[in-house]
């Protein structure tokens, strides 16, 4: 997947955005030591990080918004232990609904700029905090502060009722 990102950035450049070596080599081989060296400085490369990214890739902030949980001892770390509210997303990949309810609830937790996490829990891939918190559908939504379960949900929801329950485990 990052390899693919990757070859899309490079692939979307546009012609101005690339910096090329000077026309003509005739004048660096021919010009002064110094000169040399000032045009290899001045020279900009499309891959440096300084680089802003090109206009057709906005970048997007659903990465740093959620995570995935990798185990147990992760959830407990990240989950139970967390001093922000978090809210946790019980998934399942082949699951039609989950797929809508995802970008909806990671842009719902955006717009609380870091005031509350989302744990993204695969029920497949751990089925043992799905029973241990009562999961028998998909999706399903557990709101958790200080690791107590304070509100849940299951099944779709549309945005405004998102944006409600996200306030409401904030406490506004």
């Amino acid at each position: 997947m990052a390899h693919r990102l990757l070859i899309r950035r490079i692939w979307t450049l546009s012609t101005k955005d690339i910096r090329c070596l000077p026309t003509s080599t005739a004048t660096i081989a021919s010009s002064s030591f110094s000169t040399s060296l000032q045009s290899a400085q001045s020279r900009v490369f499309f891959l440096s990080p300084s680089r802003s990214l090109p206009r057709s890739l906005p970048h997007t902030f659903s990465r740093t918004v959620s995570f995935n949980v990798q185990d147990h001892e992760d959830f407990t770390e990240r989950v139970i232990n967390n001093e922000l509210p978090v809210l946790i997303d019980f998934h399942a990949q082949w699951c039609g609904p989950c797929k809508i309810l995802g970008p909806r609830l990671e842009k719902a937790v955006a717009k609380q700029k870091g005031r509350v996490a989302m744990a993204k829990v695969d029920i497949d891939d751990h089925t043992d905090l799905a029973i241990e918190y009562g999961v028998s559908a998909v999706p399903t939504v557990i709101a958790m502060r200080g690791g107590d379960v304070v509100d849940h949900f299951v099944g779709i929801k549309d945005d405004d009722e998102l944006d409600s329950f996200v306030s409401k485990v904030i406490g506004q």
